[in-house]
Parts: C-alpha cells; sequence; structure tokens
C-alpha cells in the first residue's frame, strides 16, 4: 500500500460529498492514518462519522482565524501522533456579497477576509505545524481554474487562488530547503457546500461538461487519487507545482458553438 505507515491531518472536510474526503477515502485506502478538523459544532456532527469510517477518533476544532485554536493545534497533533506526513489544506471563504455582487463592487472587509481564509491560512498552518511536519512531509492546497482565468461568478475568489498558486511556489522553495514539499490542485467544478455559494454553478457544471476533452465532470474520487499522488513518495520530485485535474478542460483555448434559435441561445456542441 502506497501510504502505508503515512499520518496526515486533513483540514477544512466539511461532508462526505467534499473533495477533502474523496482526498481522505484515497489516502486511506491507501493505508494512511489520519487526523480531522472541523470548524464549529455544527459541522462536528458531519465530521466525526466520517472520521470514523477512515478509522480515526483523532478530530479537532479549528478555525483558522481563531487564534486559540491555530495555537494549540501542534500540541494536540504531537499528543496523539508525534509527527506527521501530511497536510491537506481544504480552506477557502469569501463573504456571500463578494461572490454576488460585481467583482468591482468587493470591499475592502471582503478582500481581506477572503485573502486570509482562502491564502494566508496556508502559510500560517505551515508555520504552526512546524515542529510536528516530518522532514519529507507533503503539503497539498485546493485551487481552481478561476485563479489564472476569468469565471464567471467567482469574483474575489478567484484572486485568492491566483494568490494561492503563487503562494505554494514561494513556499515551494522555502520548504525545500527542509525537504519538504508543497503542490495544488486544481480540480474542476464539483457540486459541493463551497460550490454552493457561486452563481449559476449548475451552468459552469454543464458549460465543462460539454468542453472538457473527456466530455464529462471530474469526481471526488479522480482528486482524491491524484491528490494521494502528491501527498505520497510517488511524487518525491515534484514541488511547487498546481496540477489538473478537471477532465482537461484548462487546455481549451474556446468553445465550439452553435445557435439554437428556438431558445435564442448559445450553446456548445461537440466538432468531432
Amino acid at each position: 500500500m502506497i501510504m502505508k505507515g503515512k499520518r496526515g491531518l486533513v483540514v477544512g472536510l466539511a461532508n462526505n460529498k467534499s473533495i477533502a474526503y474523496g482526498i481522505a477515502k484515497a489516502c486511506h485506502e491507501q493505508g494512511a492514518e489520519m487526523a480531522f478538523t472541523y470548524l464549529n459544532d455544527a459541522l462536528k456532527k458531519r465530521v466525526d462519522p466520517i472520521a470514523k469510517e477512515f478509522g480515526s477518533s483523532y478530530i479537532y476544532e479549528l478555525d483558522v482565524s481563531n487564534e486559540e485554536h491555530m495555537a494549540t493545534i501542534a500540541a494536540k497533533i504531537e499528543k496523539d501522533f508525534g509527527k506527521i506526513d501530511f497536510l491537506v489544506h481544504s480552506v477557502a471563504f469569501a463573504p456571500k456579497e463578494a461572490l454576488s455582487e460585481p467583482f468591482m463592487k468587493t470591499t475592502k472587509q471582503a478582500f481581506q477576509i477572503a485573502m486570509d481564509i482562502s491564502v494566508y491560512s496556508l502559510i500560517d498552518l505551515t508555520n504552526r505545524l512546524e515542529s510536528v511536519l516530518s522532514d519529507d512531509a507533503s503539503i497539498l492546497t485546493l485551487s481552481y481554474l478561476g485563479g489564472p482565468k476569468y469565471i464567471v461568478n467567482y469574483n474575489v475568489m478567484g484572486v485568492a487562488k491566483a494568490a494561492l498558486e503563487s503562494t505554494i511556489r514561494y513556499m515551494a522553495v522555502d520548504l525545500g530547503k527542509k525537504g519538504q514539499r508543497v503542490n495544488a490542485i486544481s480540480a474542476g467544478p464539483i457540486k459541493t457546500l463551497a460550490a454552493a455559494g457561486i452563481g449559476n454553478f449548475s451552468q459552469i457544471l454543464k458549460w465543462n461538461e460539454i468542453n472538457a476533452p473527456l466530455r464529462k465532470n471530474v469526481t471526488i474520487e479522480q482528486v482524491g487519487n491524484s491528490a494521494m499522488y502528491l501527498l505520497s513518495d510517488l511524487s518525491s520530485g515534484v514541488t511547487g507545482e498546481t496540477h489538473y485535474v478537471d477532465n482537461g478542460y484548462n487546455i481549451m483555448g474556446m468553445a465550439m458553438a452553435k445557435r439554437d434559435e428556438e431558445n435564442k441561445t448559445t450553446l456548445a456542441w461537440d466538432a468531432r
């Protein structure tokens, strides 16, 4: 088993539809032991049974904006695990109005919140866990195409993801001196709890399904398998990368289209 003997912390799992769930499942199937975090009491009741499903009794309350939580997480990990070999950072947030209003209406407060929770938390969490991360630890975060490209209704989260992808490159150099790695997965759109805050998300799903080279949307299982590779020793020579798992959608320069005269709309179509 590829990850037998490996221990890790999964931050940001919300339910069994989460991308983080797909990652944890893939790692568990390959022998990894994991601890999990939950944001608040409302999510604890969802995370607890998932942890048990993966043979773990270690769950910790962790709001990355809460100083007390952040200050004590390393001591809790050390007590229960000693050292950990990987960290999954599946954390992102922007105020609702920053996603529903035009980008140019983004307030300074909303911008700062999005950057703090979605980007700086990766740096902060890695620093807080420095004493418990093994010398060859692998760190993984989650991005999206809305970082390097414009995606409708993604707004300030796109800017945050762009910053996140830049952050992993700078972290890769600093952490590389210790032998540690950091990468990102840019997953295609998936119907998760987080995605519910993006306007017209069903249209985004349909558009990706039609235009991706593999003509379908990606699943949390597919993302999980790629993540497991990046967290394992199989990717020991890979760091600072953003790895796309989107059935090839990111390579497309433009969509083929035809006119639906009945509905007066433009639809993508398969030119092959």
